[in-house]
């Protein structure tokens, strides 16, 4: 049996999914994002957050809205990024990859 890989406001405990604890303050795109729905085995965007814009992560908060290469490369540097790219070795989909496939999915605001 296939487990069930983690999301990321599962492993940050944010609480911005649909029905989750802080829902009320917004609900984070990034759990609504459909278009990325089983990237890297994902729950919408779950899984490939650091390719999407305004996520709403508390630590690219500030920088939420900008197409920004430091918020970018910020999340590059995130424990969840990193447990994904462990994860999926050797099927790890790079930010091009990932890019495309949602792309060809629809619009969708994306850092590139």
């Amino acid at each position: 049996m296939k487990q069930k890989k983690i999301n990321c406001w599962e492993f940050k405990r944010c609480g911005r999914e649909p029905g989750g604890i802080n829902s009320a303050e917004g609900v984070c795109p990034v759990a609504l994002e459909q278009r990325a729905d089983g990237v890297h085995d994902g729950l919408n965007g779950g899984r490939c957050c650091w390719v999407l814009r305004d996520n709403l992560c508390q630590s690219t908060t500030e920088k939420r809205g900008k197409l920004s290469k430091a918020k970018n490369t910020e999340c590059l540097q995130c424990d969840f990024y990193h447990l994904v790219r462990k994860e999926e070795i050797p099927y790890f989909k790079v930010t091009g990859v990932v890019l495309n496939e949602i792309k060809r999915r629809g619009h969708v605001e994306l850092h590139a």
